[in-house]
């Protein structure tokens, strides 16, 4: 997803998305240690998306304690 798709987001929904992109992460984790894994390149995007909600959620924290 693109950083804007999560932007719109409020907190509640980033939260579930963190939540199911974690429980996608844990699956690939676990699809590449059994040689399963489909589509390697899938777990550098979750890597990131996970990455962008932090980033967001980070920043969302600070602007409210000003």
């Amino acid at each position: 997803m693109a950083k804007n798709d999560f932007n719109g987001q409020s907190d509640d929904q980033l939260v579930e998305a963190l939540g199911n992109l974690k429980r996608e992460q844990f699956n690939l984790r676990f699809q590449a240690a059994t040689s399963q894994l489909e589509k390697p390149s899938r777990v550098r995007e979750v890597r990131k998306d996970i990455a962008r909600i932090k980033t967001i959620q980070a920043q969302r924290t600070a602007a409210s304690g000003n």
